[in-house]
């Protein structure tokens, strides 16, 4: 998504087709923090604005982490923003192999994109 002439990316985008929206994913390591609800706000009124067509329910979000901060989550109220905080399992796989696999899928999209900017020039 490009914006004001600045690049931002979202990890995953899925469309679910019995819900009839788009599915933002963002995948973050470490505990769950206040400020990624603005970020997931943010790109879910790029995707209304850009993406979602007219037969299409509002896009929700989902933010990933290694674990929750329940507190913070209830007071941010993020059900009403469309948004859904869950935590994945880590303890089977070594944290610093998750945070190399997590970077390598990273670096991959960020150069798929680059090279569809590049198709398109």
């Amino acid at each position: 998504m490009t914006i004001d002439n600045i690049d931002f990316y979202l990890d995953l985008l899925f469309f679910h087709r019995k819900l009839k929206r788009l599915v933002a994913i963002e995948l973050k390591i470490g505990k769950f923090k206040a400020a990624y609800k603005g970020q997931m706000e943010f790109c879910l009124r790029w995707l209304e604005k850009h993406e979602m067509e007219s037969h299409e329910e509002q896009p929700i979000g989902l933010i990933l982490c290694a674990s929750g901060n329940q507190e913070q989550v209830e007071l941010l109220q993020l059900d009403k923003a469309n948004i859904k905080v869950a935590e994945y399992i880590h303890e089977q796989l070594p944290r610093e192999l998750l945070q190399q696999k997590l970077h390598q899928f990273t670096e991959k999209a960020k150069q798929l994109i680059e090279n569809r900017k590049q198709d398109n020039l």
